[in-house]
């Protein structure tokens, strides 16, 4: 009988390591912003809904 699997390393480019920097900034930003706080922090926006039609979002 054998272990889980484990998922083989994923070759990342510079584009890649550029995007996961720019992510773990704005999550690590959020962070600091918000603590404490009860709520943990969400770097992606969620998509609009039916009642945001009206607000024009920046993405």
């Amino acid at each position: 009988m054998t272990g889980p699997r484990k998922a083989a390393p994923v070759e990342t480019g510079p584009a890649d390591r550029e995007e996961k920097r720019r992510l773990d900034d704005a999550l690590e930003e959020g962070l600091e912003e918000t603590f404490p706080a009860s709520d943990p922090v969400n770097v992606t926006q969620p998509p609009p809904s039916k009642g945001d039609q009206h607000v024009k979002r920046s993405g």
